[in-house]
């Protein structure tokens, strides 16, 4: 595969539709992008394929789609507001703020240089600050209620564990998924869309009794790393780092993250923690209510009850679609392909009459279109030269190209185009969406 810079990947975002970068007409927001028609596009093929995987095609996991904001109590119960801080220093100089964790040993030294504007010895000592967006629920902030926008989508599942038992009759093992954003006042944001302050994430809340956490924890690692496989990550630039005790979340005895090796650096792309149950038992002691689960035991014929225990596998998707941008490029000379998984691309497929001006072309060929569109996410392309249109198809990732040419018009056949090996067959039209869907999947 190509190796790939940043500035390549952005530059290709920017230019294709698929990330632009927030309020740009402004002068932009820092660390803020808007997904475009085709980012829109790739993250909700993502989205589907993981709830199809994770959810629909598995009997012990149900949905839910929780509030972004909560009483403000759910974060006391979780330890957010106590302890979801992070140390930084700051320049008394140009008051620019850096996360402790970011810089070396060196540069926190009284000696040191700032990291942004250079001044020696201006770096204050390490201060703790809340990463939690604080905001105010009322008319007047006054006598406003304060809330917080949530840092994570754990707790809605948490909070909800009693509803869910009681509609689903679910019994342990079994789990909750969440697809949502976050929000967290990151001190140094960047990479573009790696690290930012609001992002969205694919989460899954897997209640075990305490004796089988170990089984679920391997159970849920290798399903981490069939994900990875199936959206088109190399596995090969894929790291398993044990998170020691002193880096892990206080609700953690045992965290994995999925390192993978962006162009900036190996960094967190994935995590994988064991919760214990430290989040039930907290919100029933705060809120009062009974949140244990209930189990019938065989020996004794009655019921135990007790708090299950937690295994939390987490997906980012926006470092997901960076991943799986990275990856999929690749250059062959003048020719810029987007090697997506089919499933994942924008466009499935793309309509092309050989000729814009030979009306019966365009005719043929738009009854194509609209017949395909039923089925697949489809592209029309009327615009320059066929081999233009190609080379724009292979820069967005359409795996097919269709096109109509005089001879369809005589043999009810056209030319099917395939984007990674740029070979071309002859397919009937009336077998047209049969052989996509055979190749897309």
């Amino acid at each position: 595969m190509t190796e790939v810079s940043m500035d390549k990947i952005i530059s290709l975002a920017k230019r294709r539709g698929f990330v632009f970068p927030g309020s740009e007409i402004y002068g932009g927001l820092a660390n803020s992008w808007d997904y475009g028609p085709l980012g829109v596009e790739l993250k909700n093929n993502i989205k589907n394929m993981w709830w199809r995987q994770f959810v629909q095609e598995r009997d012990d996991i149900v949905g839910l789609d929780s509030s972004l904001i909560m009483n403000s109590k759910v974060w006391e119960a979780s330890g957010h507001l106590k302890r979801f801080k992070d140390p930084l220093v700051e320049c008394r100089s140009c008051h620019e703020r850096f996360k402790v964790d970011d810089l070396s040993d060196k540069e926190i030294s009284d000696l040191s240089e700032c990291p942004s504007c250079g001044t020696k010895g201006e770096l204050t000592d390490p201060k703790q600050f809340n990463l939690m967006f604080k905001t105010f629920l009322g008319s007047a902030e006054e006598q406003a209620d304060e809330v917080y926008l949530r840092p994570e989508t754990a707790q809605g599942m948490f909070v909800n564990f009693k509803n869910i038992l009681d509609v689903s009759r679910k019994k342990i093992p079994f789990g909750i998924a969440q697809i949502g954003r976050a929000f967290r006042n990151e001190i140094t944001p960047g990479n573009f869309i790696f690290r930012t302050r609001e992002f969205e994430m694919m989460e899954i809340e897997y209640f075990v009794a305490e004796k089988d956490w170990k089984k679920y924890f391997e159970h849920w690692r290798e399903r981490i790393i069939d994900w990875i496989e199936n959206v088109g990550i190399n596995t090969k630039k894929i790291n398993e780092a044990e998170v020691p005790e002193d880096e892990r979340a206080h609700y953690s005895k045992r965290t994995i993250d999925f390192e993978y090796k962006f162009p900036f650096g190996q960094k967190e792309l994935y995590g994988l923690a064991y919760r214990t149950d430290f989040d039930l038992k907290n919100h029933e002691k705060l809120s009062g209510k009974n949140l244990k689960y209930k189990d019938l035991d065989p020996l004794v014929g009655g019921e135990k009850e007790f708090w299950p225990h937690v295994i939390e596998p987490t997906w980012g998707i926006d470092r997901t679609i960076l991943a799986v941008l990275l990856d999929a490029y690749y250059e062959d000379g003048d020719r810029l392909v987007l090697k997506l998984k089919p499933k994942l691309a924008p466009y499935k497929v793309a309509v092309f009459p050989l000729l814009a001006n030979k009306s019966d072309l365009v005719k043929t060929a738009r009854k194509i279109y609209e017949n395909l569109k039923i089925d697949f996410s489809a592209s029309w392309d009327d615009r320059g030269n066929i081999g233009k249109r190609y080379l724009s198809q292979d820069e967005i990732g359409t795996p097919f190209c269709v096109t109509v040419d005089f001879e369809s018009l005589e043999t009810k056949d056209v030319t099917v185009r395939d984007r990674d090996t740029t070979k071309q067959e002859r397919v009937k039209i009336k077998d047209l969406s049969k052989y996509l869907k055979d190749k897309v999947g």
